[in-house]
């Protein structure tokens, strides 16, 4: 057995990008308890001190949730309701990113903020694209 066979077996790059999102997203949850380096390069335009661990922590297990549905979504994206899950996560990340750049202002355009804009951005319209191919009925 080889390490293709532990990919997702759907048709189509979007289950792979799944997988590959959810594994960077544990990654990030991991840092987010280490450090706060990070996560002060995201919320850019408060004061450092603003950051506190407590918000890093409580953004890790945001993004951790967000990599367990995406994760399940990659190896059962013809399941409508793991999909549509899958979906609202990319959505919530948009609107919370979105906020934090337009309304809020805690955070300026750099590497760090438009990274997590982008992947929510092109998955939002990659799985809305890709609805009826991937759920039938």
């Amino acid at each position: 057995m080889s390490y293709w066979d532990y990919l997702p077996q759907a048709e189509g790059w979007l289950p792979k990008w799944q997988l590959l999102v959810a594994v960077t997203a544990v990654f990030n949850t991991a840092q987010n308890f280490v450090t706060l380096k990070l996560t002060r390069r995201i919320y850019n335009n408060v004061p450092p001190q603003s950051v506190t661990a407590l918000q890093a922590r409580t953004f890790a297990i945001w993004t951790l949730t967000a990599a367990v549905v995406r994760f399940y979504a990659a190896y059962n994206i013809n399941e409508k309701i793991i999909y549509d899950m899958a979906l609202f996560t990319y959505l919530f990340a948009f609107v919370h990113f979105f906020s934090e750049l337009v309304i809020f202002r805690t955070a300026r355009i750099n590497v760090g903020v438009m990274s997590p804009v982008i992947v929510a951005t092109t998955s939002l319209i990659w799985m809305l694209k890709q609805y009826d191919f991937y759920v039938k009925g």
